[in-house]
């Protein structure tokens, strides 16, 4: 039986990781976490009121429109459940926006923690930036990157500067999206920055002025 060729195996090794990444640190992962992490500073660290507000918010932002996503890739309607087909990202767009219009809309009339209001708002605002360039500019941004960096840039807000060590991760599902040839290299770069200044900055300033 003749020896495996050293490059097979990296190619090999280099796509497990790659899969690995685009898998564990996807889009609905990052809005399923981290409204939770988000509630526990929020609200004193009570448990019961964290899992509440984080669910609300992590449910309509990514449990259901993944569900619809997920549903919609079984049928064929597009290529898989990352939707690497720019066209194809209408109604998983509008579904992610659309379920979270409403969970926005549940942690206003609850009178959610000014915190989860803000995260909320600035998913949706990224999400329309996110649109905006995807169609208007007919550019497909990396929403695995966006996600990733607007989570990071939030993370470090509402506790630590040490938090920014996760761009590490960033640069990783970054890396195996381009890896893996579902983006360009343009187009993690810009999802990246969507996530930072978007994301990141949408959330500063909208928890600043709900004080």
């Amino acid at each position: 039986m003749s020896p495996v060729p050293a490059e097979t195996t990296t190619a090999s090794a280099r796509q497990r990781s790659a899969r690995a990444a685009t898998e564990v640190l996807a889009p609905w992962v990052w809005v399923l976490l981290l409204p939770l992490a988000v509630a526990w500073r929020a609200t004193g660290h009570h448990l019961g009121e964290t899992l509440l507000w984080g669910l609300i918010t992590g449910i309509f932002g990514s449990i259901l429109p993944m569900a619809v996503i997920v549903r919609g890739a079984r049928k064929g309607q597009w290529d898989s459940h990352h939707v690497t087909d720019r066209a194809g990202r209408v109604i998983p767009f509008a579904a992610c926006i659309g379920f979270l219009a409403i969970g926005f809309a549940i942690l206003i009339v609850g009178d959610a923690p000014r915190e989860l209001i803000a995260l909320a708002a600035a998913e949706l605002i990224s999400l329309i930036v996110a649109v905006a360039i995807t169609f208007g500019l007919k550019f497909k941004v990396s929403m695995h990157a966006a996600v990733a960096a607007g989570a990071v840039a939030i993370l470090v807000q509402v506790y630590d500067p040490w938090f920014a060590l996760l761009l590490l991760g960033v640069a990783w599902v970054c890396w195996s999206r381009v890896e893996l040839k579902d983006h360009t290299t343009a187009e993690v770069s810009v999802g990246t920055l969507v996530g930072l200044f978007v994301g990141g900055g949408a959330y500063a300033a909208l928890a600043a002025a709900f004080v």
